[in-house]
């Protein structure tokens, strides 16, 4: 019978990059020989444990550490996603903490306390322990867990790399989108793919849209009491404006013309990779870890100087920029594959002596 791998966090959901990495490595550990499971505090998870969630409820630590303890009964190896890294429920991370000490538990780092500034004073969070395992997704991060006596292995994220037969059918699903939004032949679409959160800079990406005369597509919804400063924002802004979801990750970079992702601060920034290996010019902020990612080699608008942008998107520049295409994909494709990552965690896993 394969071994199980368990995957624990606060919550598994459409739209968060944490959850949208945790498929990839779902994925990665079903090629590898394991049965997967996910455990989570909200739906969306094979198995819900009332606690673990992203809000702080009236359960006490015990009970929800007792019922996670049933949850992952009998897995032969847990991967923590972020539950132990990040204070957003510290009730949840105390009792996971609780329940996985000692035990054989691969810990993926994505954001740490100090990376929020409302989280910076609490150092409850991240901790190690015999029998652990740490990942964490950028040089900046293994190096800051380091310097708290964490080591850690570097596995950046994996990306699916978009289906050849799919992109000979990209126009057609490039038109059948861009109809179901309203949005004509002519019109410049600027997809923004994050949740609504202070940090992820909507005024910016507003902003770009207005000098471009094009419209504002935001995909996810408003998160962390952000929903009336959200409804503000998009209530004032001088371009036309389609606040939904996208079908699917291919269907939405098929109908955009540009990608923007004026973030702040990401622990990582999934966007930006994936917009070169869907062949989609983006401009991306000035968040540290998107500094790191650059010096991979990444040729990316700044998000805040539209004349960038512009002289992307101008025909008259259709072979050059098609060529900074070329160079993006090509770096995608090098550093951040599935099979790359996979074959990370498969070294990881091998080194632990944790692979089936």
């Amino acid at each position: 019978m394969p071994p199980l791998a368990a995957f624990i966090s606060f919550r598994f959901s459409p739209t968060d990059g944490v959850s949208a990495v945790t498929r990839t490595w779902i994925t990665a550990f079903e090629s590898l020989g394991f049965e997967t499971l996910t455990v989570s505090g909200e739906t969306g998870s094979d198995v819900v444990v009332p606690g673990l969630g992203l809000v702080t409820t009236s359960r006490d630590i015990s009970e929800i550490a007792s019922d996670l303890s049933s949850a992952i009964e009998g897995a032969d190896l847990i991967i923590a996603e972020n539950l132990l890294t990040i204070p957003m429920n510290l009730d949840a991370s105390a009792a996971a903490l609780r329940v996985l000490r000692g035990r054989r538990t691969l810990v993926h780092h994505h954001d740490p306390p100090w990376h929020r500034e409302r989280f910076r004073h609490i150092t409850d969070l991240p901790v190690d322990s015999p029998g652990w395992r740490h990942v964490s997704i950028n040089r900046v991060l293994q190096h800051e867990l380091a310097d708290r006596g964490i080591a850690s292995t570097l596995i950046y994220n994996g990306f699916e790399i978009p289906d050849p037969e799919a992109l000979n059918h990209r126009e057609s699903v490039r038109e059948q989108v861009r109809s179901k939004l309203s949005v004509s032949a002519e019109e410049t679409l600027v997809v923004h793919p994050v949740r609504a959160i202070e940090r992820k800079n909507i005024p910016e990406a507003i902003a770009l849209c207005e000098s471009l005369g094009a419209t504002y597509w935001l995909t996810g919804p408003p998160e962390e009491d952000y929903a009336d400063e959200l409804d503000r924002l998009l209530g004032s802004a001088r371009c036309r404006v389609i606040h939904r979801s996208a079908s699917s990750t291919f269907n939405m970079y098929a109908a955009a013309d540009h990608v923007t992702f004026p973030s702040t601060w990401e622990g990582f920034g999934n966007p930006p990779i994936e917009a070169a290996l869907h062949r989609r010019s983006v401009s991306v902020g000035r968040y540290p870890v998107g500094g790191e990612l650059r010096e991979l080699g990444f040729i990316w608008a700044d998000s805040s100087r539209p004349s960038q942008v512009k002289a992307m998107l101008d025909p008259a520049n259709r072979v050059e920029t098609n060529e900074l295409l070329d160079h993006n994909e090509r770096i995608a494709r090098s550093h951040f594959s599935f099979e790359r990552m996979t074959e990370s965690l498969e070294r990881l896993l091998s080194d632990a002596g944790w692979l089936p």
